[in-house]
């Protein structure tokens, strides 16, 4: 045993000069080639910096979209799942680098068998180590593969949070706008509890029939359960608003404007969408070029010690072995790889078109809804509210009747509706616009 301890330490110290790549073990003089079960022996790893821990704790009392996007950026499990994606690319290139680990192998031959070679008397041990050199270029091919698929998910995960922005744009949009329609409904309840008030009054009076207060009590029983209608509403938004980040809790209320983006031109080379389909494409030649090296031919060299037990003689061997390519010359990988990198241009092409045709689209959409706005607050709202004032002084002094001041009142809440509806409109057009201005 002695003995072997020996020859194993003399074999590695022979071999380690000849151990330029990747480790092979098999018999000496005729080592084995191919992909032997590699545990890492390279340089240590890089440390990673830590990311961030996802934010707890309760959100503000009230958000702003500021808040709201903050917020959502330190705590929705999206981002931390493409943060993972790319921690995950990063740990692949330092695996890709590493060398595969020699193998040391000890043979034992010619012992418990007939005659001659009865017992131990003439037993023959090999202590060998075997390489396989990395002539080929496949780890720096499987690097920079690992490289290109480290780009990917860096953008996957600039999309993921653009998405995310995006999302949140648009959900307290809807948040605000459900805010107002609460307002307005709980306005428009006020106002016909009023109506109702006087038209009894005007009953008793005998200036209107009963019927006229009929149809008021018929009209604020209507606003009631539209106020109720808006308030679930108001809190579905709310509770939308707080899944974006991670919380079950509903936000407890809006604040603000739901515009934070300024409509400018968008270059569709620079987004991300167009980025991320150029960074697949260069992904799919990469894995081109890594499968034409996993078919190029990389020898096998082993050195070790024998020891003849009858004699007591020691000596060295050694062995070089190549495949022979004469069936897999791995021709299916890569020209599955090829068709890939095919793809990947074709994706890029039909991603730039797509791109380009939703940035004319958003901005067009985005400049209709201002102009929208703009009518609606300067016109319809403006002359539906003077319209009501009117109609009501005119009801109280006896020269309208109910239906035609109920008809007013309706109008007015269609106009107060339609401005909220085109705001919102604007919101998620903005938020299209910011997604696509994305980089």
């Amino acid at each position: 045993m002695r003995f072997l301890a020996a020859a194993a330490c003399a074999a590695v110290a022979a071999a380690g000069p000849m151990m330029p790549a990747a480790a092979q073990v098999g018999n000496p003089a005729t080592p084995r080639v191919g992909s032997p079960s590699a545990q890492p022996a390279g340089p240590p790893a890089p440390v990673v910096a830590p990311r961030p821990e996802p934010r707890a704790g309760p959100l503000p009392g009230s958000l702003s979209l500021p808040q709201a996007l903050d917020e959502a950026a330190a705590r929705s499990p999206a981002i931390v799942a493409a943060e993972a994606e790319v921690a995950a690319a990063e740990a692949r290139i330092r695996q890709a680098g590493y060398r595969s680990n020699p193998e040391l192998s000890v043979e034992v031959e010619n012992f418990a068998g007939t005659g001659e070679l009865r017992g131990l008397r003439s037993t023959e041990t090999t202590v060998a180590l075997n390489q396989r050199l990395d002539l080929g270029g496949r780890r720096s091919a499987r690097v920079n593969a690992a490289q290109a698929a480290l780009e990917v998910q860096k953008l996957k995960l600039a999309m993921a949070k653009a998405d995310l922005l995006q999302s949140v744009r648009e959900q307290f949009a809807r948040a605000i706008a459900a805010r107002e329609k609460l307002a307005q409904a709980t306005e428009n309840e006020g106002r016909a509890r009023e109506l109702a008030r006087v038209a009894g009054i005007l009953v008793e009076a005998g200036r209107d029939p009963p019927l006229r207060a009929l149809r008021a009590r018929s009209a604020l029983a209507q606003a009631q359960a539209a106020r109720e209608a808006a308030a679930a509403d108001e809190l579905a938004a709310r509770s939308s608003l707080a899944a974006l980040f991670g919380v079950s809790e509903p936000v407890w209320a809006v604040s603000g404007t739901a515009l934070d983006v300024t409509p400018r031109q968008v270059n569709p080379d620079q987004s991300l969408d167009v980025r991320l389909a150029d960074a697949e494409r260069v992904a799919a030649q990469a894995g081109v070029r890594e499968q034409l090296a996993e078919r190029r031919l990389d020898p096998a060299v082993g050195v070790g010690v024998r020891h003849i037990r009858e004699t007591g003689d020691v000596g060295l061997v050694a062995g070089l072995s190549m495949p022979l390519r004469l069936f897999d010359r791995n021709q299916g990988n890569i020209e599955a790889a090829r068709q890939a990198a095919t793809a990947a241009d074709a994706r890029r092409a039909s991603t730039l078109a797509t791109t380009t045709a939703k940035a004319r689209n958003a901005i067009a959409n985005v400049e209709a809804a201002q102009r929208r706005v703009e009518a609606l607050e300067r016109a319809a709202v403006p002359e539906a509210t003077e319209a009501l004032r009117l109609a009501e002084l005119s009801y109280r002094e006896g020269r309208a009747s109910l239906i035609e001041l109920i008809d007013i009142q309706n109008a007015y809440t269609a106009a107060r509706t339609s401005l909220t509806e085109a705001r919102l409109e604007l919101a998620l057009a903005t938020a299209d616009l910011g997604r696509i201005l994305a980089q």
